[in-house]
């Protein structure tokens, strides 16, 4: 069994580690910062930082969190920029938009770090850049799979509610959607914002509107979970055909609920795990998995929440 799987089986048994944005360094000095794109608000982004924190203190290296506050991608470029020139042994980051990324991705690459993309992007877009791997979920691909599965299901027209617009790969997921159920995206996807309070006016504003709409998409809990408090505020909880991307604790009451029909886990745990694990293999032993990683996308539904409900927001 190589290093790097025997590290991953161990996961399943050592207790969890606090909430931590960086862990003790090795005697080998190594040094990685993850660089994400979420603003501080999103707390998803909490099963991220439990990830680097358990491996960090598995693989005994230090590992920095640093995020855009607001969420802004230009904020995010010089980040990724300032990192590479603090001079770490690599950067774990996500590509939520090429055009605005890629530049100081390639320049952290020329300058010697070591890179591997996460969450965000593509395989293809991770190696244009120059890094080492891709660990995630292609977006597209799996807005596509949610789409096929709802034509599936009898829906016609959605709703998708876009928290994150300025991120293009917060749209593919809505356009993956689109193209699964066979029908254009058009006005089914409207510029939510973050504020839950202005979440829920639009989406109650676009179904007042458009009372035959057949489904709604949310994009993450941030939309998810003020989307159920329209549905419950115009009593649609329930009787429209929901489907979510990630999970959360809302989410996760709304799927026992039966108010979500199923939620999209990317395994966003892994997504951050997993990195620190291949660099400091890598670095130590020069071993590197000859493919891409995957992580989603996989389906909750109500009949599979025993081990979502307990890690949920932590480690699901």
């Amino acid at each position: 069994m190589t290093s790097i799987f025997k590290t991953f089986m161990l996961a399943t048994t050592v207790a969890a580690a606090p909430l931590m944005v960086a862990t003790t360094a090795s005697a080998e000095g190594e040094k990685y910062i993850l660089v994400s794109h979420a603003p501080d608000s999103d707390s998803w982004w909490n099963t991220i930082k439990n990830g680097i924190a358990l491996a960090g203190e598995q693989m005994n290296v230090e590992v920095e969190y640093r995020n855009p506050p607001t969420g802004d991608l230009a904020d995010m470029a010089r980040i990724i920029e300032q990192a590479a020139a603090s001079g770490p042994n690599g950067i774990i980051t996500t590509l939520s938009d090429y055009e605005v990324l890629s530049g100081p991705i390639r320049a952290a690459v020329d300058s010697g770090v070591d890179v591997i993309i996460m969450n965000s992007g593509t395989p293809d877009q991770a190696r244009e850049v120059g890094a080492l791997m891709y660990v995630g979920q292609p977006e597209y691909d799996a807005g596509h799979a949610a789409g096929m599965r709802a034509k599936a299901d009898g829906v016609g027209s959605f709703l998708c509610v876009n928290h994150y617009i300025s991120s293009p790969s917060s749209t593919e997921r809505c356009q993956g959607f689109a193209d699964g159920l066979g029908v254009e995206l058009g006005d089914q996807m409207i510029d939510s914002g973050q504020d839950p309070a202005e979440i829920k006016n639009r989406v109650l504003a676009y179904l007042n509107t458009n009372p035959e709409t057949d489904a709604i998409l949310t994009l993450g809990p941030t939309s998810a979970d003020p989307t159920m408090l329209a549905l419950d505020e115009n009593g649609m909880a329930g009787d429209i055909y929901f489907g979510t991307f990630d999970l959360g604790e809302e989410i996760v009451k709304g799927l026992k609920s039966g108010v979500i029909n199923w939620g999209i886990d990317q395994q966003p745990f892994l997504q951050a795990y997993l990195p620190v694990v291949v660099l400091t293999n890598y670095h130590r032993y020069g071993v590197l998995p000859g493919n891409n990683i995957n992580s989603g996308p996989g389906f909750v539904t109500k009949d599979g929440l025993e081990k979502v409900e307990q890690f949920a927001g932590e480690y699901r």
